[in-house]
């Protein structure tokens, strides 16, 4: 069996979800700030249908933007950056898939912050950044570590995105569960039987670990102040 598969999915999933955080956790932000109630229903519609549409669906809109005969696809040829078919492919793709689970998460936490307590916060002069960074996102901590296990996960698994943009390449684009889907395929049972016990068990161990750090936050934060 080639280790060379779990390298590439737990490289591409690291990487994933550090875009996937920071977006994801500042659309969260930006919506929850709109006032205009429609516009939020429209930006929560738009950025959670990846949750609702087919993982292939989202990847042919993703090659049918970056194809080397696109606009944007030859805009990064012209840059001397190739996308299609290579390593960053894969982590685009997860990115793409896991940013509405952080997106729901985040807007979820940030829903559950007492407004009085920023409200308060304001009252007393403080800027919005200190808010947001000493008030806000210290009290949304537990949602969104919850967010990004969530994230981590859904990008480790990721199959139909990957495979439309980045393709199922060895050594290259080949993630675990198109190294599943390929042993399958060659009748190499042994060697899927492996990979999906190595893909449950680091996804159980990352989310076991993530989780009771989570907990142990969130018995440090009390609504509206620090223990």
């Amino acid at each position: 069996m080639a280790l060379t598969p779990i390298l590439i999915s737990l490289k591409t999933a690291s990487v994933a979800i550090v875009f996937t955080f920071v977006i994801g956790t500042a659309l969260a932000y930006i919506v929850c700030r709109t006032r205009r109630e429609q516009v939020r229903s429209i930006c929560d519609a738009v950025l959670t249908m990846p949750l609702v549409l087919p993982p292939t669906v989202a990847g042919f809109f993703l090659l049918y933007l970056f194809g080397v005969h696109r606009p944007l696809g030859l805009l990064l040829g012209e840059l001397g950056v190739k996308l299609v078919f290579s390593w960053p492919a894969t982590v685009l793709a997860a990115v793409v898939i896991a940013l509405p689970l952080m997106y729901r998460s985040a807007r979820a936490a940030f829903d559950q912050v007492d407004p009085m307590v920023l409200q308060a916060a304001r009252t007393i002069g403080l800027p919005e950044t200190k808010i947001a960074f000493k008030i806000l996102f210290p009290l949304a901590a537990p949602g969104l570590t919850s967010g990004g296990i969530l994230s981590f996960s859904r990008g480790l698994g990721e199959f139909g995105a990957t495979a439309m943009i980045a393709g199922n390449i060895a050594g290259v684009t080949r993630t675990m569960p198109l190294a599943i889907y390929s042993a399958v395929s060659g009748g190499r049972m042994d060697d899927a039987y492996e990979y999906v016990i190595i893909l449950v068990a680091v996804s159980f161990l990352f989310v076991w670990g993530i989780s009771i750090f989570s907990e142990s936050r969130a018995g440090r934060y009390r609504l509206g102040g620090r223990k």
